[in-house]
């Protein structure tokens, strides 16, 4: 029993059907999938809290309240600590000092490795997004156009706070689901994904344009 058991849950609706190990993806990735609904939990609440009220105040007045209500929680945790200690008359010693003591320091390795990753990442999109604005190719870049166009819309419907919370609803929502429908999911993405498809051939077929320049 050396190994830590992975946490299970069923993949159908039954009791009836077979239930499956899932994997330990890493510690974020648990989150989103609320493999320890606890966790999962104390963060989503936490971050919802603080970005709703990002809604109602500054992010200066966010970020030093915040500091502020977590400082004396600990501050009244570790007093009261300390009078159980002396009255119990115990040696117990610093309540944090297993947090105090926990090395939070960046190892160099990590930082180069991710910067790398994130080098590459800007690269990767600065050369996307000239390769579109350029129109190297007619339908990607009218694909991108309309991704633009559709922008707009939701711009005028939503501000950027509003964008970010609804994003993190759907990343602590949306795997959950697709994990526990992925069947059903995938057959539903699967034809609007033929419906696509078939409507580009048409598109690239009506547009010369871009056959020419292939075909060159």
């Amino acid at each position: 029993m050396g190994k830590r058991q992975n946490n299970k849950i069923g993949r159908g609706r039954s009791s009836s059907e077979e239930w499956v190990e899932l994997p330990d993806r890493g510690p974020v990735v648990n989150l989103i999938y609320w493999r320890d609904v606890k966790k999962s939990a104390i963060v989503f609440g936490a971050v919802m809290l603080v970005l709703l009220s990002l809604t109602y105040f500054s992010l200066i007045s966010v970020v030093a309240y915040t500091s502020l209500a977590v400082l004396v929680g600990t501050a009244a945790f570790r007093i009261y600590k300390n009078i159980m200690q002396a009255v119990q008359k115990s040696q117990d010693g610093h309540p944090f000092k297993e947090y105090l003591e926990m090395d939070t320091n960046l190892q160099p390795e990590k930082v180069h490795e991710a910067t790398d990753v994130l080098v590459g990442q800007v690269n990767s999109t600065v050369s996307e997004l000239k390769r579109l604005f350029l129109v190297e190719d007619l339908i990607d870049s009218f694909k991108f156009g309309c991704l633009l166009w559709c922008l707009t819309y939701l711009g005028s419907w939503f501000n950027g706070l509003t964008i970010i919370i609804l994003s993190f609803v759907a990343l602590f929502t949306l795997p959950k689901v697709y994990e526990q429908n992925q069947t059903q999911i995938d057959q539903y993405l699967g034809m609007v994904r033929s419906q696509v498809n078939e409507v580009m051939t048409k598109v690239k077929a009506a547009i010369p344009i871009g056959n020419k320049e292939k075909a060159q």
